[in-house]
């Protein structure tokens, strides 16, 4: 079956904000959908009734994304926050993250599928440690693209030194930061300035608007179409009438490329058979690509179950139980050194044992501290683990699908951290 062209090709773009308290993420997000004309009239007549009644001067677009009532009440944002609106260029998913220290687990796990970070800065305020915590774990998370976005210009006279001085100041840090690509913008997300629409306020930037760069980013390169991985996550048997012999293996392509008649290997088995098949539904294709969701069926007849992993020939991945983690602590209760928890990676699940705290990091100097090994809510450290059976894994840096995984505490099954593979 051919690719249709149309609208569901469009490219979606995944997008996050982070900043610190009040640096107007929500308004922001709020400015984006309303001058782009994704807000129903319905939505629209809500929050400018919900204004007047708090006495707002401007209609308060923030509370398009903040959806909690607490958020409300307020003022501020708790939960991520997903919106979708499309332009006619490219399809989007915001994830709105909150800026409190205390919801900083939040901001990863609206980070963590992102081709993009918005970092919000008070024009007003400078850097802060937020800012410089939001960067760090952006740089962390491999996002590819980061655009600073200076807010609330309106508030300094539309300062180009105010700007500047901003830029300066993050620029020391992205150069100690693992980012390809960093960009600034000065906006007023309040007034809509460089948001959607060039600000006449602000002559002295001759760079492209938010929107500008959010539809015309290139984020084609951003996965990694070399190394094919494909975790099983599924094993479809329907045994009818239509399809008495039917086995295919359902996953979600977390890298590379694949064609009906590759060889691929097995994991842990190591067997290696041909593709047969690739298909969709009722839907039979040639080819695949990350990150796409297919059945494939294979020539041989191989024993494979969820949690084994198709891959490809060349450049295999790492196979261990001795795994050295960056992760970000999430739980109220500190980690446990030689404590036990359960491991997720990708569609397998293990137990592991933490042995040893290699360091903390400190996020205001983006250094290392070996010496404090007690790790609290919000803290990023590195750790080794040994887990009770081998992983499939490739680096972090190298594939954000096999080099992540998440801990659980087997007691409550709450996630504890998520973590990078070094």
């Amino acid at each position: 079956m051919g690719k249709e062209s149309g609208y569901l090709d469009m490219e979606l773009l995944r997008f996050t904000t982070a900043g610190s308290v009040d640096d107007g993420k929500s308004t922001l997000i709020g400015r984006l959908l309303y001058d782009s004309k994704a807000i129903f009239d319905d939505q629209m007549d809500a929050i400018e009734k919900a204004s007047e009644r708090a006495g707002n001067e401007d209609v308060n677009l923030a509370l398009l994304t903040d959806g909690l009532k607490a958020e409300r009440e307020q003022g501020i944002t708790i939960d991520v926050a997903y919106r979708y609106f499309a332009t006619p260029k490219r399809k989007f998913i915001i994830a709105d993250t909150p800026g409190h220290i205390q919801y900083t687990r939040n901001m990863v796990t609206g980070a963590s599928t992102a081709n993009m970070a918005l970092i919000l800065v008070d024009a007003r305020h400078g850097v802060l440690e937020q800012t410089l915590r939001h960067a760090y774990i952006a740089s962390l998370l491999q996002i590819p693209h980061i655009i600073v976005c200076v807010n609330k210009m309106d508030l300094v006279d539309y300062s180009e030194e105010y700007f500047e001085k901003i830029k300066n100041d993050l620029e020391d840090v992205s150069s100690k930061l693992s980012v390809k690509d960093v960009r600034y913008v000065p906006i007023s997300a309040l007034k809509g300035d460089n948001v959607v629409d060039r600000s006449n306020n602000m002559d002295w930037y001759q760079g492209p608007t938010l929107m500008y760069l959010l539809e015309n980013i290139h984020i084609g390169s951003d996965i990694n179409t070399e190394d094919f991985r494909f975790p099983v996550q599924y094993v479809v048997r329907p045994q009818s009438k239509d399809f008495p012999d039917y086995r295919g293996y359902a996953g979600r392509i977390a890298s590379g490329k694949v064609s009906v008649g590759d060889k691929v290997t097995v994991l842990p088995s190591g067997f290696s058979s041909v593709i047969k098949s690739i298909d969709l539904y009722k839907d039979t294709y040639k080819r695949a690509v990350a990150p796409q969701s297919v059945t494939i069926t294979l020539e041989d007849d191989i024993d494979i179950s969820r949690g084994d992993m198709l891959v490809g020939d060349v450049k295999t991945p790492k196979v261990g139980q001795d795994i050295d983690v960056m992760i970000c602590w999430f739980n109220e209760k500190n980690l446990v050194p030689r404590g036990k928890y359960v491991i997720r990676h990708t569609s397998t699940e293990a137990r592991c044992l933490v042995k040893e705290v290699n360091f903390k990091m400190n996020i205001n100097t983006l250094e290392k501290e070996p010496v404090d090994k007690e790790i609290k809510m919000n803290d990023v450290a590195r750790i080794s683990i040994r887990t009770t059976k081998p992983l499939f894994y490739d680096s972090y840096n190298r594939n954000r699908t096999t080099g992540s995984l998440i801990l659980i505490d087997e007691a409550t099954n709450e996630t504890v951290a998520t973590g990078m593979i070094v």
